[in-house]
């Protein structure tokens, strides 16, 4: 599959098959979210692949009770270092750190997709809550959660707004 056909037919999944995920699949999710690229170099992320159905269940009640969560055979909680902000001050802490845990999760989904599996980008959850749900150190914020499986859902194609919209070209 070519790589605009993926980033325009991924969708965000909330039904998933009772399917477990391979091992050598898991590792490449793995690999791509290291492979984003990141402010400085400074590695300002962590992740935590959560198999675990008690932990599941607790993430779940965290995002207010999205059970859906817990059907899915990984969840990813992906966590801003905020030591980032050693080196650039809190536009490090406050933006750098977040866009370098999106960067990542944008090539995991991307990943997960062209793999056949599905995913759903979770902002939506009490932050406090996973921070001890995980047992998180001090540095580390959880920004998202996303659930990946294998698909029992064909979702539509949501409306976007057109080019012309979301871009201005200055010449």
């Amino acid at each position: 599959m070519h790589l605009l056909e993926i980033i325009k037919n991924r969708r965000s999944i909330r039904k998933f098959r009772d399917e477990k995920i391979s091992e050598t699949v898991i590792e490449k999710l793995k690999e791509s979210l290291i492979w984003a690229p990141l402010a400085g170099n400074l590695q300002s992320r962590k992740f935590y692949f959560v198999f675990s159905r008690e932990i599941k269940e607790k993430l779940a009640e965290a995002a207010f009770d999205q059970d859906f969560i817990v059907k899915a055979p990984l969840i990813v909680v992906g966590c801003a270092d905020l030591k980032i902000e050693k080196r650039y001050d809190k536009r490090g802490r406050n933006l750098y750190s977040i866009c370098d845990v999106s960067a990542s999760i944008e090539n995991m989904l991307l990943f997960a997709y062209s793999e056949g599996l599905g995913s759903c980008w979770l902002g939506a959850f009490d932050e406090k809550k996973v921070f001890k749900i995980l047992n998180l150190p001090e540095n580390l914020r959880p920004i998202v959660i996303v659930p990946i499986g294998f698909p029992s859902e064909s979702p539509s194609i949501p409306p976007r707004i057109s080019k012309e919209k979301a871009i201005k070209v200055i010449e």
